[in-house]
C-alpha cells in the first residue's frame, strides 16, 4: 500500500497553502507523511498546519519566497533542522497569466511568471538537491503542466515556463540519478482550483472550448494530481526518473 510507504517521509510542498499543494498536503498528511508547507501566503499557510495537525496529522509551516535565494537556503536548511531530513520535495508553486496572445503581454508579466515559475523551481532544486546529496538521496516532484508539452494559445509565457520545468526536471534526473536522487514531473491538463477557475471565469467561450477539448469532457480534480504525486512520492516508482506524467484525461494521448 502506498500509505506504508509514505509514513516514514517527510515531504517538503511549494506553494502549499492552497490548490493542488494544499490538495496534496492534505493526502499524504492522511496517508502518515510529515509535512513542511512552504509558502508566501502565512496566514493560510498556518491555518491549513493547524487544521491537518487537528485532524490528526503532522503539518508545519514555513513561510517562502521561492524567487529569493536567501530564503530558499535559509527555510531548507530551518526544514532539515527541525525536521530531519528532506526525504521528499514537491515543487509546486506557480502561478498563470491573464488570457492573451504573445504580442499583447508585456514584460512585467513575462518577468513574473519566470521568476515564480522557473527561477523558483530551479532555487528549490538546487537546495534540495543539496540536502539529499547529504543524505544518501531523495526523490523530487515538479509540478509542469500539459502547456509545458504541446501549444497553449494565449497562454505563451505560462507555457515556456512549463516547458522550462520539464526541461529543468529531466536534465537534472539524469546529473543526479547517481547520487540516488529521482526526478520527475506532472503535468496536469486544467484542474478545478481556484487559480484556473479565477481566469476561466473571466472567458467563458475559453471555459467552454477546454471542456470541448478534453476526451473525458471535464476539468480534473485536485485529487487526482494529488494521488499521482503521493505514488511518485513512493518507493513504488523505483525505476523511474526524468520522466513527465501527463495528467489531462487523455489531451495529449
Amino acid at each position: 500500500m502506498i500509505g506504508s510507504q509514505l509514513d516514514q517521509k517527510t515531504i517538503l510542498i511549494t506553494g502549499a497553502s492552497s490548490g493542488l499543494g494544499e490538495a496534496t498536503a492534505r493526502f499524504l498528511a492522511k496517508n502518515g507523511s510529515q509535512i513542511a508547507l512552504c509558502d508566501i501566503a502565512v496566514e493560510r499557510g498556518e491555518a491549513l498546519a493547524k487544521e491537518i495537525c487537528d485532524e490528526g496529522g503532522r503539518a508545519h509551516f514555513f513561510p517562502l519566497n521561492v524567487t529569493s535565494e536567501d530564503e530558499v537556503k535559509t527555510t531548507f536548511a530551518k526544514v532539515k533542522e527541525e525536521l530531519g531530513a528532506i526525504h521528499v520535495a514537491v515543487n509546486n508553486a506557480g502561478v498563470d497569466h491573464a488570457l492573451k496572445p504573445l504580442a499583447d503581454l508585456d514584460g512585467d508579466m513575462y518577468h513574473r511568471v519566470m521568476d515564480i515559475n522557473v527561477k523558483g523551481v530551479w532555487l528549490c532544486m538546487k537546495y534540495e538537491i543539496e540536502h539529499m546529496i547529504a543524505q544518501g538521496g531523495g526523490q523530487i516532484i515538479n509540478v509542469a503542466s500539459v502547456a509545458g508539452l504541446r501549444a497553449a494559445p494565449l497562454m505563451s509565457i505560462y507555457s515556456a515556463s512549463k516547458f522550462a520545468v520539464v526541461g529543468l526536471t529531466k536534465t537534472a534526473a539524469r546529473e543526479y540519478v547517481k547520487q540516488n536522487i529521482r526526478i520527475n514531473a506532472v503535468c496536469p491538463a486544467v484542474i478545478r482550483t481556484p487559480m484556473a477557475e479565477h481566469v476561466l471565469s473571466e472567458s467563458p467561450e475559453m471555459f467552454d472550448r477546454i471542456l470541448k477539448s478534453n476526451p473525458m469532457r471535464r476539468l480534473g480534480e485536485p485529487i487526482e494530481v494529488a494521488s499521482t504525486i503521493a505514488w511518485l512520492c513512493s518507493d513504488h516508482p523505483s525505476f523511474i526518473t526524468g520522466e513527465t506524467f501527463a495528467i489531462d484525461g487523455g489531451l495529449t494521448a
